[in-house]
């Protein structure tokens, strides 16, 4: 992969450059309170790795600083670590109360392990931050934190488990950071209803392990190795990285899995959910603040350290992701300047460059940068962005059958979003289908030189009037390469089709070709998943019978009523071009292709039930870890 060294500008709609005018939108602040000293010793952490001096704290005379340096812009500050409550009470205090003197501080998160949490932190809390958001660190149950030790090798969550107890008695609600590690692969529901028997917990957030590329143990200052740290030495001595990482095929799989258990088992109602609830408002076209699925990425997200050390994120390696000095830069100006010198940030946006064409543009919104850099950026097959797809695919199927969460297993319907995609009046549409003795309309049939049946006559996407097998005119209203797909769809199936076309080449013309599709719209939820469930077996069935240069595709989508705005789950039957082929071959053998795929729709039928081609995943074997 090439790795650009130039400054780039911002990849539009996916990464937003800081804009020192753009005074509205809110930056991040990671507050490292001790940097990387910490209390326990988690074999995983990205923090430690880093092997920056530790001992020192975060001031309040730097928080001070830090408002100024932006000035007249929304911070979010989170304090971070290592742990931050080792920087004692009185310290913590002098923070918070700086923090709550600057009017332009809108939100204040502490992310704690836990561990020291006691009734007078809370108090202290109470007092002086009571809008604080707290958020623990826990991998769901005390099997799942196995990676999660004290400097002598044994397991911390006891103690957590029991801070969570302490925060719901109090009337306290957290959020908690869950990684993903073998040691709760498989195990997904357990662990989820694990977290979200805590009372206080209203928000879990699942991040993987993405390590496969450490090679060595973390070092130590001293000579002598604690129990922990010869523990994370035996981890790392893998061939395939240490044991306590997760490939990204591993970690779609526990987070689809984790999210039909959130569903079926009502946890929506009481907890947020990441990644699943930004992936379902970006599948539902709207914004989420969470920066995998958002344009304020890396340029919007800020490290502090005590040294006074500024950077991006922390999850990016440093020193590379250092930006300037607290104390010596002046303004957001400056800050802007070394965000566009950085090589580690221009080399980030290039890992971005293939997000630009792809159809999961719009949903993914190009992932994590620090995420890709853990991962190995120079391998030509990205499983980062595989992952990101088989995520969104599955999701994609439990927001439109949530009642059938098996389809989220389903690997031949992928999430391919048409724009636009609309119909006038989407309710009465489907009533009128469905009511063949009501009166039909005149409507108005021309057909274009390339073979093209809308409203004008001409070729390429324009109007049509929505006809239904029961108007006079339906099967003057369908182009015939298309026909035998929508009859049996419409009559052997009793589906409602919302739109076909038969394919069109456009010779001559300054328009792209257009290939072969018939779009479907169910009627309610469960017509729809045994309609997808078919359309895999159908698909399935066809695809190895096709001519070279054609392949079946089929779709998951939303259809947007233009009166009501309502949105629609449907589904899309496409015949495409097989990569690395061209359009003549495909119009040559389109006509082959579509009587195969009609004869496999014709073997097929929705009544058969909800269960696809695709096999369901089997349980994963949680590894073993020098823990366990």
């Amino acid at each position: 992969m090439y790795l650009s060294t130039e400054q780039r500008h911002p990849i539009e709609g996916l990464y937003r450059g800081l804009d020192v005018d753009d005074t509205g939108t809110a930056v991040s602040v990671i507050v490292k309170t001790r940097g990387e000293t910490c209390d326990i010793d988690c074999l995983y952490c990205y923090e430690k790795r880093k092997e920056a001096p530790g001992g020192a704290r975060v001031g309040a005379d730097q928080i001070r600083r830090l408002a100024n340096l932006f000035r007249g812009r929304p911070l979010a500050v989170e304090l971070h670590g290592g742990e931050p409550l080792t920087a004692g009470r009185d310290h913590i205090a002098e923070i918070l109360t700086e923090l709550a003197d600057l009017p332009k501080v809108i939100r204040v998160t502490l992310q704690t392990n836990g561990v020291l949490l006691d009734a007078n932190w809370l108090d202290m809390f109470d007092d002086l931050c009571p809008d604080l958001h707290i958020g623990i660190s826990l991998d769901g149950d005390a099997q799942g934190n196995a990676w999660r030790v004290g400097y002598d090798g044994k397991p911390v969550y006891p103690r957590v488990a029991a801070s969570l107890s302490l925060l719901a008695e109090r009337g306290r609600s957290v959020g908690v950071i869950a990684a993903v590690t073998p040691a709760v692969l498989g195990r997904a529901e357990e662990v989820l209803d694990h977290l979200a028997g805590f009372g206080s917990v209203n928000a879990i957030s699942f991040v993987p392990c993405f390590d496969s590329t450490i090679r060595r143990s973390t070092a130590l200052p001293g000579r002598r190795k604690t129990a922990s740290r010869l523990l994370q030495q035996t981890a790392v001595n893998g061939t395939d990285g240490p044991a306590w990482a997760v490939h990204p095929d591993e970690y779609a799989q526990f987070v689809l899995a984790a999210t039909a258990h959130w569903i079926t088992a009502g946890h929506f109602a009481r907890i947020k959910l990441e990644p699943a609830v930004s992936t379902i408002r970006r599948l539902q076209g709207l914004q989420t603040s969470f920066c995998h699925f958002s344009d304020l990425k890396c340029d919007h997200v800020f490290t502090l350290y005590p040294d006074g050390r500024l950077g991006s994120c922390d999850e990016l390696p440093w020193p590379q992701a250092r930006l300037t000095q607290l104390e010596t830069a002046n303004d957001q100006r400056e800050v802007i300047a070394a965000q566009q010198g950085s090589l580690l940030l221009n080399q980030g946006k290039a890992l971005m460059d293939k997000c630009t064409t792809c159809g999961y543009r719009d949903t993914c919104n190009g992932g994590c940068i620090a995420t890709r850099w853990r991962m190995d950026p120079a391998d030509d097959h990205d499983a980062y962005c595989d992952y990101r797809m088989r995520m969104i695919d599955g999701i994609a199927a439990l927001l439109a059958q949530p009642a059938h969460p098996a389809g989220a297993w389903c690997q031949s319907l992928r999430w391919r979003p048409r724009t636009p995609n609309s119909m006038r009046d989407l309710n009465a549409f489907v009533t009128r289908w469905d009511s063949p003795a009501a009166g039909r309309r005149e409507v108005r049939l021309h057909t274009s030189e390339h073979g093209n049946i809308n409203t004008v006559g001409l070729a390429g996407v324009h109007e049509a009037d929505d006809l239904d097998p029961a108007h006079p005119m339906w099967r003057s209203a369908i182009e015939p390469g298309v026909w035998p797909l929508v009859d049996t769809l419409t009559r052997a199936w009793g589906l409602i089709t919302y739109d076909s076309c038969q394919g069109h080449q456009y010779t001559g013309l300054d328009l792209p070709p257009a290939g072969l599709r018939v779009g479907l719209l169910a009627r309610d939820r469960e017509e729809y998943a045994r309609t997808a469930a078919a359309l895999c077996r159908a698909a399935t069935a066809a695809s190895p019978f096709l001519p070279v240069g054609i392949e079946v595709r089929v779709g998951r989508s939303e259809l947007t009523c233009e009166r009501s705005g309502a949105r629609f789950p449907v589904l899309d039957l496409t015949l495409d071009p097989a990569p690395g082929q061209g359009w003549d071959t495909y119009f040559t053998n389109l006509a082959t292709a579509t009587a195969t795929l009609t004869a496999a729709l014709t073997a097929e039928h929705p009544d058969t039930g909800t269960t696809c081609a695709c096999p369901l995943p089997t349980p994963a074997t949680v590894a073993e870890t020098v823990l366990l």
